[in-house]
């Protein structure tokens, strides 16, 4: 039987249906589902994302039967509504629309008023008695199918209706004629004609035909590229092809179009929120080329459209039981509704409509908790605004994401991306944004536009990132070709510093002062209901008091991860460590240690006190010594001097310790059993602090952790001495308390002697960092700067093994060390510690593989709270 590629829907029934997105696309799911509610859809036809796939493994050639396909459902099309498509007299015209499978705000081709020419055009003024409108709209499909099939850039046509305004003396387009529209068609065809050397198709089935493989060819277009790789999306899914019957939005003043959510989706708050334009298509409204109106002036302007409308958004809304992103068009005051899915939301939008809905009784906790992506978490948690600072606020725009941003204004997206290179913080400026500009959009700390509403292009796709945007700010006038933008008598020049607050729209001179966020009780409850659902636990990579503090307060269950050399480093105690080093035997460095201990004591103890009552995990020095030395000339003579040492001895002793490849060499346990009185300085500072603190009546559970341990007769080693140690600091002190050894796993060979290693070590924790690296081979840095962006872009690699755990290679040396270990020691404590610990894939790896817990840097702990709740979810429905 040969494969269906195209569903119908028109006249209250739909071949698809909402369960059937992956294959007809999000879009096309929605317009199908909406047809079978009986809500009023144009009538149209779906071809399948499969069709796309296809297109590409044929060399950009349709799969057969295809064309047959389509003109069977183009002649259910003309029969539904009544007119013939390239028809003289009563012409059918389409749009044609991309649809993948999750929204993709603007990354892919939309054509609309397909069908027409200097024949049909004639055929549309009959049908509609309105010139002026049939020539504005044959001017459209030009514009737009020129740009998108025969690329001849959208400006250049700009530039021709600017010429004509300035010509007439005008300022808006629904100010020119009807011969003034006849006119630029001509000239848009010139246009065409020089640009390309072959003149505008007038057939319709030509231009249907390039239209679809316009949209087919969008999916692999830069932008859509870059989109797909910032938000995970699978380069094979595709993208399906809607092709409608036209419905005016043009016709004069009882007809517009409008973008509409059930909800606001920047603050999450119950309102109907959209904007909407009165004689205008769609793109006008999302290209922000006008600043449109607020959704409820429509109550005023078409009252009976809006009442209508206000009926389909709540029930809608119910239906998806999830806030919905609607399109619609009214015609001549007929409503027709083009578009429901799934709306973007902000963090803050997300969590809030998520607790509402279950106190409303829409959904469950569980389903709450699903709605909410653990990586949105991250914005709430980031710096806002102090409004207590005196701010010099020069304009003020529309809140389109809230947050705060600051950064050097840039006015293009490559600039923002070659100044981000930089490490330069940026916000970039433009009079409206463009989807070939969601490289520098995500480059940005924030985004500032001129122009556009709050469905603008710049607001949804900075919702969608979750970047800081204020948008449509009249007060400023942007001159991208100068590099400047002026507001009320002040010229703000590239390199400027501005901020930006999401929350208030305000635009500020300078560097506005941040301060930590405010989490409101929302998150609070959706956190506490991912706590119920989860079965991992989740602990903190905290080597400071401060971060074990702020981890507790963001959920931690303890600290998995203490790194001491970051202690070493601090300026009080850097001077012992490079005297430790410099000692020529172990007496002389156990004097130098010896003025460290105290100070070490003491980061435990204030450590052990944030997280009273809970596990926290200490890992023993694991660097390289060449590290806490300099290595540049003028450097080592200044130290030197500081230390009273020759600048020869110091340089000797800098070369001695250098290695071919250090983080392979005298590093993690093997330092610790070649100079043992380092291990057993920190091992003591441990076990006093510890016993001290139990003596003082607070409950301690320390864990001490071996790095880099390859073998059990290593592992043997420190051990012994660990609880020789810890047994004469509580004899010492007459106190007793329960303490764990382990080792972190990250040599491949401890994953494969895991059984062995177990016998001795409690617990252990995966250092996925190096573990990813010594699995692969990779040198992470210099991976990161040479061959892996190539493997990524050429998906010879699936994505980052040091951004989301490699679950093939790492992931089942994890799974056959747990399994090992566990057989040897069935109650044998087992966590990550890695950066991939913050991951939510790698998280719900470690849910599966049977994992305790995961320990990530603290302001990633919600995040894994609610990965870790996700995988429960998940494994449900499977």
């Amino acid at each position: 039987m040969a494969p269906k590629y195209v569903y119908f829907f028109g006249n209250g029934k739909a071949e698809g249906s909402a369960e059937m997105r992956n294959l007809l696309g999000g879009k096309g799911a929605g317009l199908a589902e909406m047809t079978n509610l009986g809500i009023p859809v144009p009538p149209g036809f779906t071809i399948t994302t499969e069709v796309c796939t296809v297109y590409y493994t044929n060399n950009q050639q349709w799969p057969a039967g295809l064309e047959d396909e389509i003109r069977q459902n183009m002649a259910k099309l003309e029969q539904a509504m009544g007119k013939k498509f390239n028809d003289p007299h009563n012409p059918l015209l389409v749009s044609v629309r991309s649809g993948a499978r999750v929204s993709m705000p603007g990354m892919m081709d939309t054509i609309l008023n397909l069908g027409l020419n200097d024949i049909t055009v004639r055929g549309l003024v009959e049908q509609s008695g309105n010139e002026r409108f049939a020539y504005d709209s044959y001017r459209r499909f030009v514009q737009m199918y020129s740009d998108v099939v025969l690329g001849v850039p959208h400006a250049e046509f700009e530039k021709l209706i600017d010429e004509k305004k300035h010509e007439r003396g005008v300022e808006l387009d629904t100010e020119l004629t009807a011969e003034d529209w006849k006119d630029l068609v001509a000239k848009y065809k010139a246009l065409v004609l020089k640009a390309t050397g072959k003149p505008f198709p007038e057939e319709p089935w030509e231009q249907l035909k390039g239209a679809i493989n316009a949209v087919f060819g969008s999916w692999n277009n830069p932008r859509a590229i870059k989109y797909r790789e910032l938000n995970n999306i699978p380069g094979d899914w595709g993208t399906a092809v809607n092709v409608q019957a036209m419905v005016f939005g043009n016709l004069g003043d009882t007809s517009g179009t409008g973008v509409a959510f059930t909800r606001n989706p920047s603050t999450g708050e119950k309102q109907f929120y959209g904007e909407f334009l009165i004689n205008a298509q769609g793109e006008d409204v999302v290209a922000g080329i006008r600043t449109p109106q607020p959704i409820a002036a429509l109550e005023q302007t078409l009252p009976s459209a809006y009442n209508q409308l206000k009926e389909i958004y709540q029930r809608l809304e119910a239906h998806y039981k999830d806030m919905q992103d609607i399109e619609f068009t009214v015609e001549n005051g007929r409503l027709f509704m083009l578009q429901t899915r799934s709306g973007k939301r902000t963090a803050m939008a997300a969590v809030k409509i998520a607790v509402d809905m279950v106190k409303e009784g829409l959904i469950d906790k569980a389903t709450a908790v699903k709605r909410v992506e653990p990586d949105q978490i991250v914005q709430l948690l980031h710096p806002m605004i102090d409004p207590d600072q005196k701010l010099e606020v020069i304009a003020k725009g529309l809140p389109a994401s809230p947050g705060a941003a600051v950064g050097r204004v840039v006015f293009s997206a490559d600039d923002a991306e070659a100044w981000a290179a930089r490490k330069e913080k940026v916000i970039l400026v433009r009079s409206e944004t463009s989807p070939e500009d969601i490289g520098g959009m995500h480059a940005a700390q924030g985004i500032l536009t001129s122009r556009g509403g709050m469905t603008s292009h710049a607001a949804v796709v900075s919702r969608g990132m979750g970047k800081c945007a204020v948008v449509g700010c009249g007060a400023i006038r942007v001159e991208e070709d100068k590099k400047v933008f002026h507001v009320n008598g002040r010229v703000i020049r590239e390199g400027d510093w501005i901020s930006l607050n999401g929350t208030t729209g305000e635009v500020i001179l300078g560097q506005a002062k941040m301060i930590e966020p405010r989490l409101g009780g929302d998150f609070a409850t959706l956190m506490s209901w991912a706590d119920e659902i989860r079965k991992l636990g989740v602990e903190a990579n905290a080597d400071t008091p401060h971060d074990a503090k702020v981890a507790r307060e963001l959920g931690a269950q303890g600290v998995g991860l203490c790194r001491t050399e970051h202690m070493f480093f601090a300026a009080d105690r850097i001077r012992a460590v490079r005297e430790m080093i410099l000692a020529e035997d172990s007496e002389g460095r156990a004097k130098a240690l010896a003025k460290i201990e105290p100070m070490q004591k003491q980061d435990f103890r204030e450590i052990f006190l944030a997280m009273e009552g809970l596990p926290v995990t200490i890992r023993l020095l694991d660097p390289p010594l060449h590290e806490f030395l300099p290595h540049e000339e003028d450097l080592i003579v200044e130290l030197a001097k500081e230390m009273g040492v020759s600048a020869e001895a110091l340089r000797n002793k800098v070369e001695s310790l250098k290695e071919f490849n250090p983080m392979l060499g005298l590093r993690g346990c093997r330092l610790g059993i070649l100079y043992p009185e380092i291990y057993d300085m920190q091992m003591r500072a441990i076990f006093e602090a510890a016993g001290e603190l139990v003596k003082e009546g607070h409950a301690v559970h320390p864990e001490v952790m071996m790095p880099l341990v390859g073998t059990l007769a290593e592992m043997k080693d420190l051990r012994r001495r660990c609880d020789a140690i810890a047994k004469e600091t509580q004899d010492r002190l007459g106190v007793k308390f329960a303490y764990k050894v382990g080792t972190m796993i990250e040599v491949p060979r401890a994953a494969l002697a895991a059984g062995d290693i177990a016998k001795e070590a409690e617990f252990f924790s995966f250092g996925t960092n190096d573990l990813t690296q010594m699995t692969f081979g990779y040198s992470r840095d210099d991976a990161q700067g040479t061959f892996l962006p190539v493997y990524l872009q050429k998906e010879i690699l699936p994505q980052d093994p040091f951004r989301t755990l490699d679950q093939e290679g790492v992931g089942k040396l994890i799974q056959m060390a747990v399994a090992e270990g566990r057989k040897s020691r069935p109650d044998l404590r087992v966590g990550i510690c890695g950066e991939h610990g913050g991951d939510p894939e790698s998280v719900k790896f470690c849910h599966r593989a049977g994992l305790n817990y995961v320990s990530c840097s603290p302001y990633r702990v919600p995040v894994a709270r609610l990965a870790a709740a996700h995988a429960v979810l998940e494994e449900k429905k499977a």
